[in-house]
């Protein structure tokens, strides 16, 4: 990803680490330890973070996809980035979640470009409400950048939410990390009369369809952009680090005695190519939390 100019107050915080010659970093003894094993030294922490409005969709009502009868249409429909028309409110928020991600990643891959690292392991990305309004939030991306001791550098920085450890096995194994990739995607369903019976109050107990569609295509969608962006990676697979799925209720905008569920589907994880070489000596690692 392209690296952005850093702020003067970062600037300032990474050459006073500079000239002390002391680095900080995240990283348990273990990892630490697993990290010196493979020839691989801290070289600081680095972060990057961005606060962003979510503008004028946050409380936007959108077209539920509800059609009046008693036997109105409750199918699932899945909202995406790029998807435009009555649902361009849901489609500007999952472009803000990639374009806040990507600006606090870059932020933090630029940090640990400036102190001379290679890549950053075990890297932590949250998101956290500003001066406590939900419509404003804080992306950061947090990590420990290292830097390999042979004369080999990588073409750009890598990123990885893989521990310390965890990053000394893949690199043992002939692997090596490239960069984080993300897929989300915004589902909503009208909660009509067939998922009133099922749930009411005398339903027996059962499958409720409409919800299993509703959870099942958006996760299909979020895993899609997520093959996509780690596509564009170039890498040859992609280690998952985890699969966040909410759910939430909403007056229904056609009529707020009803409601809609508006199901959030987010995937993360770390790209990684074969490192290919003619000769591999075997080894073993060992590593034990203390």
């Amino acid at each position: 990803m392209a690296q952005p100019q850093l702020p003067p107050a970062a600037m300032a915080r990474l050459d006073q680490a500079r000239q002390t010659g002391t680095w900080t970093s995240s990283l348990s003894v273990g990892e630490f330890a697993g990290l010196r094993s493979l020839g691989f030294e801290p070289v600081g922490q680095v972060m990057g973070s961005t606060v962003h409005n979510l503008g004028w969709w946050y409380g936007a009502r959108v077209d539920c996809g509800y059609r009046s009868g008693l036997f109105g249409s409750g199918a699932a429909v899945t909202v995406t980035s790029g998807v435009r028309g009555a649902w361009s409110g849901y489609g500007t928020y999952v472009d803000t979640l990639y374009r806040a991600r990507h600006t606090a990643m870059s932020r933090m891959a630029a940090e640990c470009a400036a102190l001379g690292g290679d890549g950053v392991v075990a890297v932590e990305l949250t998101i956290a409400p500003f001066q406590g309004a939900a419509h404003h939030l804080e992306f950061q991306a947090v990590g420990t950048a290292v830097r390999a001791a042979g004369p080999v550098r990588p073409g750009r920085v890598f990123l990885s939410h893989l521990s310390g450890q965890d990053f000394a096995k893949l690199i043992q194994a002939g692997w090596v990390p490239v960069d984080l990739v993300m897929g989300a995607s915004v589902g909503v369903r009208h909660d009509d009369w067939r998922t009133g019976w099922s749930t009411g109050t005398f339903a027996p107990a059962q499958e409720v369809v409409g919800w299993t569609e509703l959870v099942s295509v958006t996760r299909h969608e979020a895993r899609a952009h997520f093959l996509s962006d780690t596509a564009r990676t170039g890498a040859d697979g992609v280690v998952v680090s985890g699969i966040d799925l909410r759910v939430r209720e909403r007056e229904c905008s056609y009529n707020d005695k009803q409601h809609d569920h508006v199901v959030e589907t987010t995937i993360i994880g770390t790209a990684v190519a074969e490192f290919r070489t003619t000769h591999r000596t075997p080894s073993s690692l060992t590593i034990m939390r203390l």
